[in-house]
């Protein structure tokens, strides 16, 4: 099971810090996942920026989100601090 997320931080270049319960620190690029019709919206206007975490799932808004495993088991990791 991988940990929830307790923190993200959008950044330029459609790129996410996120922090996990675990207390590592995860850098995750989502051009590669721009592509998929899911994802598109999040290029238009600045919907990237306004992620949140819900539940320790990284959120847009009712219709896009990005799974704690994907964001863990893909994401450039070290200790946060």
């Amino acid at each position: 099971m991988t940990p929830d997320v307790i923190r993200v931080k959008p950044l330029p270049d459609f790129c996410l810090e996120v922090d996990f319960a675990t207390g590592e620190r995860g850098w995750f690029d989502m051009k590669p996942y721009m592509g998929y019709p899911i994802f598109a919206p999040l290029s238009e206007g600045n919907l990237f920026m306004r992620a949140h975490v819900v539940h320790g799932v990284v959120t847009w808004n009712n219709d896009i989100d990005l799974s704690p495993d994907t964001l863990y088991l893909r994401s450039e990791r070290g200790r946060m601090g």
